[in-house]
């Protein structure tokens, strides 16, 4: 079966926002497109809500359906009594007596107020009494539970949480967290989960391990959707009540995956654009921040950090994201030649009809006296544009390149490659570790304990020369003092040392453009590398799970149907070779991109029964974060 356009995650939940934010037609049943033009009105969100939103909807797409602002909840406001007002936030106890102060002092003509999960009903008679009290019941137009706690990022990647701090690797594996609030975090993980497929509008078949946290989250989401469908009056996954999408009757795979599975893959070192950047830079929410200059600088000229979008409307990230580095340092030079070609093409094309000193209005005027020149003023927004772009990945790979050769990234990655291929010598890690010029002290803690989860069993001996050159490097010993006790404790661990065989690097020799004096990137001194990619702990379960193949860790995986009465035979399930049109993978504890960029990969490469793939985590993680996480769980165990 072929995914029809409309059917990825980003594209029902942008759908769904718009529904929202489209009120002209009263009833709310009619497309923004079918509406003749949109109704003016006010978007009052709250932290999660803006983080929801902003991957998906521009503020150009918020204008074109009629938003003219857009504020925070909790900000000051000021009362624009003659305006509708559209709220979308989580129904938290401060964000509604907010609401009730709003309705009270009369703040805006009327509220539609959207609630990103289900409001309780304590806190829904708070706003009834609210309206009673301000004389204006009738100004609350609706109130409307979304399903919407999860941020899209891409067709095939959504996360929970921004900063999942409540719902992370740390909190999820804490020896002081109490059974309640271990309790309440799976809640919020299966809120999150259960959105996605109220949004999709299909029923997923679960598959997950056992006795940890991600079976307790596929236990209780099961439970969810079973008491869900047989609630006849407020069933979500009825053809009515499928966000307005396409009901499908082909059910997709849902593998929810333990961290625990693969420590190593979140501290690995990255060679693709946009795992590079994640790592190394400030990429939030599709959003990379960069600021070279030093804080007393931006503090003199009062200059605020640069911030792009890298969303889907820029071709030129969609298409090189998940390149190595050298590739893309390659495909920006030859976009800016190119570029440069159609410039000079244009000037010329000016000089030939004497307008050289004419401005682009007496151009366009004279445009229809030449077929050439009409196509070359028209063509002037889109080299504009493309200069843009071309500049924003220019000063990108600029920042990547510094830090690349600052930090020796390249060598590091390739040794990571080696160890995790099980294809080096304890002789040549330990040197990389004594280079002092080879990385931070961060890099070099995250090189050890790949070497330590991945390669053979080290001996005392190494690994108190190792440890003593980290202590002498000024390194933090506590993460690694997690890392020792989790690897003595987990069964996980013994299996982690042999799952990523297959992998490994090979340097080519550079291109000969990037080695050039005219090219932007001087890339002497850094290696390219012809990668041959690893199937990843993940990526090898997800491939077991969906062409049931014989893997030790899916051995023991539960099978849920939140549809079937009973649990299935597992002798009938071993025969039955089910296609799946699509799998969601969801790592409880946290994802990361080269994880992503992998399971990507292996669906292009592979023949698999499913059309998409898409992979859900609890946060993207960087390295910098996920070392934090477990410095802080080796102060509890240290």
């Amino acid at each position: 079966m072929d995914l029809k356009s409309g059917s990825s995650v980003l594209e029902k939940q942008a759908a769904a926002l718009k529904r929202m934010l489209t009120i002209s037609t009263g009833s709310g049943t009619k497309s923004h497109a079918a509406a003749p033009e949109p109704s003016w009105k006010i978007l009052v969100y709250d932290n999660a809500g803006k983080d929801i939103i902003s991957p998906i909807l521009s503020v150009r797409d918020l204008q074109d359906l009629g938003v003219t602002l857009h504020l925070n909840l909790l900000s000051e406001r000021d009362a624009i009594p003659d305006v509708s007002a559209v709220y979308f936030v989580m129904p938290t106890s401060d964000n509604v007596r907010k609401i009730c102060e709003d309705i009270r002092n009369q703040m805006y003509d009327t509220y539609h107020l959207n609630f990103i999960s289900p409001i309780p009903r304590e806190l829904l008679e708070l706003i009834a009494g609210a309206a009673v009290d301000g004389n204006c019941v009738s100004q609350v137009a609706k109130v409307y539970d979304q399903y919407g706690n999860f941020i899209s990022l891409d067709d095939d990647l959504y996360v929970l949480k921004k900063k999942a701090n409540e719902l992370s690797y740390f909190a999820l594996n804490s020896n002081e967290i109490k059974d309640t609030e271990m309790s309440l975090l799976i809640d919020g993980i299966v809120d999150g989960l259960f959105s996605v497929f109220v949004t999709m509008g299909v029923v997923p078949i679960i598959r997950a391990p056992r006795n940890n946290a991600a079976a307790m989250v596929a236990e209780r989401l099961d439970q969810k959707i079973r008491e869900n469908l047989r609630d006849p009056r407020n069933n979500l996954f009825t053809a009515e009540n499928a966000q307005h999408g396409q009901f499908s009757f082909h059910r997709p795979l849902l593998i929810v995956i333990d961290r625990n599975v693969d420590i190593a893959t979140p501290l690995h070192h990255s060679w693709t654009y946009q795992a590079l950047v994640h790592d190394i830079l400030d990429y939030q929410l599709n959003c990379v921040t960069l600021d070279d200059a030093k804080p007393a600088e931006i503090i003199k000229n009062k200059r605020k950090p640069k911030s792009y979008d890298l969303g889907s409307r820029d071709k030129f990230w969609q298409t090189q994201k998940g390149s190595p580095f050298p590739a893309v340092a390659q495909a920006v030079q030859e976009e800016l030649e190119k570029y440069k070609s159609s410039e000079e093409d244009v000037l010329r094309l000016k000089h030939e009809m004497g307008l050289d000193n004419e401005t682009d209005e007496t151009v366009f005027l004279l445009s229809d006296n030449t077929a050439k020149l009409t196509s070359a003023v028209t063509s002037l927004p889109e080299l504009l544009e493309r200069k843009k772009n071309i500049n924003l990945h220019t000063e990108l790979a600029t920042a990547l390149l510094e830090r690349i050769k600052m930090r020796k990234l390249d060598i590091l990655f390739e040794m990571e490659e080696k160890l995790m291929a099980r294809r080096t010598t304890d002789e040549s890690f330990v040197e990389l570790l004594s280079d002092p010029l080879a990385g931070t002290p961060e890099d070099k803690m995250r090189l050890f304990l790949i070497a330590y989860v991945c390669g053979p069993t080290m001996s005392d001996a190494l690994v108190k020369q190792c440890t003593d050159l980290l202590e002498k490097n000024g390194c933090d010993m506590l993460p690694f003092h997690y890392i020792r006790q989790w690897k003595t404790f987990s069964k996980v661990a013994v299996a982690t040392q042999v799952q990523y065989g297959g992998g490994g690097t090979t340097s080519v020799q550079m291109f000969s453009k990037l080695m050039s004096q005219g090219s932007q990137f001087v890339m002497e001194g850094v290696k390219n590398f012809v990668v041959k990619k690893h199937d990843l702990p993940i990526t090898r379960i997800v491939d077991a799970l969906l062409e049931r193949k014989s893997l030790p860790e899916v051995e023991d995986y539960q099978y849920l149907d939140p549809k079937a009465i009973r649990a299935p035979d597992p002798s009938t399930l071993a025969k039955n070779r089910q296609n799946f049109p699509e799998a969601f993978v969801f790592v409880v504890g946290g994802g990361s991109f080269v994880e992503y960029q992998n399971l990507v990969d292996y669906k292009n490469k592979s023949q698999s029964t499913a059309k998409r793939i898409t992979y859900g985590c609890t946060e993207l993680m960087n390295a910098s974060i996920f070392l934090n996480q477990l410095s802080a769980l080796g102060k509890q165990k240290h």
